[in-house]
């Protein structure tokens, strides 16, 4: 079977050239990990556990050492690739302000293809189509520098939709934004899987973000340690506090219920799972 995103024992490592002599840096340990067409997988990991780098290499900025990673079959390196590549999975990161390159929003989002010769038409066609898709068709005229934090992640959003991509790799793109811009970037990024099937790649350290993906995979000191759906991961509760990551509130309230001694799910990592679990606690009580 052929994956849409296949990275097959992929090893990679920085090298340092400051330092005398230069030194290297391992970073990803014969790495494998593949995701289907439509999937929306999140990435966990503290920093320095090597997840961005492996988004990376999805995006062909990154070329394993050792190893191969492939993407809609086509492999990451081959210079022939470069360019269908980065058209079939483009990359949003951490800040926003990193990726808006122009002084109002609608050239921002033409960007990439004025550059790639598209057609003037198609532009104002891919264009308007991608800021509705986000929701941010009628701030086209404003400037970038004056839009919230939510808004601008949400336009740099628009400009990778512009490219047509069939996957979108985010990397932690809600860390600098407030729960309101969150839910935002959040909302526009499950909508896009949901109803147009966009392949997403979700590097987050909000466990409330991971639980909303089809499948979340855990990397730690360069390796994938975990990998399953939210429910199998975030109920091995003592796992992930072994590993020093967090879970869902409501999955950490359900566990002390549980310890304490009440019959309730170990598998709840939404606020509704969690609100009907204690009701019928309640109502058994009665």
């Amino acid at each position: 079977m052929q994956y849409f995103l296949d990275a097959e024992n992929v090893n990679f490592s920085y090298m340092n050239d400051a330092e005398e002599p230069p030194v290297r840096t391992e970073v990803l340990k014969n790495v494998s990990l593949r995701v289907e067409k439509g999937e929306f997988l999140a990435v966990l990991g503290h920093n320095g556990s090597g997840k961005s780098t492996l988004a990376k290499c999805f995006n062909a900025i990154n070329l394993p050492d050792s190893g191969t990673v492939t993407v809609a079959g086509l492999r990451t390196d081959d210079e022939n690739n470069l360019l269908p590549i980065r058209r079939t999975a483009g990359m949003v990161f951490q800040n926003p302000d990193n990726q808006i390159v122009a002084t109002i929003v609608e050239e921002d989002v033409a960007f990439a293809l004025e550059n790639l010769g598209v057609e003037p038409k198609e532009i104002r066609r891919r264009v308007d189509e991608a800021l509705k898709t986000v929701g941010m068709y009628e701030y086209r005229m404003h400037a970038p520098h004056k839009l919230s934090g939510g808004q601008k992640q949400r336009v740099a959003i628009a400009g990778i939709l512009a490219m047509n991509p069939d996957c979108i790799l985010l990397d932690e793109p809600t860390a600098m934004l407030d729960p309101r811009g969150r839910k935002e970037v959040m909302d526009t990024v499950k909508r896009l899987n949901r109803e147009q099937g966009v392949t997403i790649v979700l590097i987050t350290h909000y466990m409330e973000e991971a639980a909303q993906a089809d499948r979340i995979a855990i990397i730690d000191g360069g390796e994938v340690l975990m990998d399953g759906t939210p429910k199998s991961i975030f109920s091995q509760v003592e796992t992930m506090k072994h590993l020093g990551l967090d879970v869902p509130q409501v999955t950490e309230l359900a566990w002390r219920l549980r310890k304490d001694g009440f019959d309730i799910p170990a598998d709840i990592i939404t606020e509704e799972e969690c609100v009907q679990a204690i009701a019928a606690l309640l109502e058994k009580g009665r």
